[in-house]
């Protein structure tokens, strides 16, 4: 696509990245934030979330643990793909690896999953339209969330 370039490439890519570096630094806030006027649809949960970064954020403070404000993990986001669809839409596709070292567990792998993302271009600033997130292998999961996952 001739009308998508490099910039937009790198852009989404930056966007792609800001989740993990929201999510680990504790930043719940800013993880709702990035999915702002996004869709987000969670594996095993019966209705996605919908332009509301409050609730994409309670769902993830009702979830995740935190250990003096931070979950002790880091993910990792490799195999992104990015697609572009229009000069002012995209997809990408990318894998998450998941690490922690929380009080009690060893530093370990503690789940995988994939991310399907779209976007789109918006006063020359691209942003989340939909997410969907599953995963697919699990660690010890018991230091990272406050109930298991279905």
């Amino acid at each position: 696509m001739d009308d998508f370039s490099i910039s937009d490439y790198l852009a989404i890519q930056a966007l792609v990245h800001r989740y993990p570096r929201h999510l680990d630094s504790g930043d719940l806030v800013g993880v709702g934030q990035l999915f702002a006027q996004a869709t987000v649809h969670f594996e095993g949960r019966p209705d996605p979330v919908s332009n509301d970064p409050a609730e994409v954020t309670r769902m993830f403070a009702d979830f995740v643990r935190l250990y003096d404000g931070i979950p002790r993990t880091r993910h990792m986001i490799c195999n992104l793909i990015v697609e572009p669809v229009s000069p002012d839409t995209a997809r990408a596709t990318s894998s998450v690896f998941v690490l922690q070292d929380a009080p009690g567990v060893p530093l370990q792998p503690i789940i995988t999953g994939d991310y399907s993302d779209r976007f789109v271009k918006a006063d020359g600033i691209w942003r989340f339209a939909e997410r969907f997130i599953t995963n697919d292998l699990f660690g010890n999961l018991t230091a990272h969330g406050k109930y298991a996952l279905d």
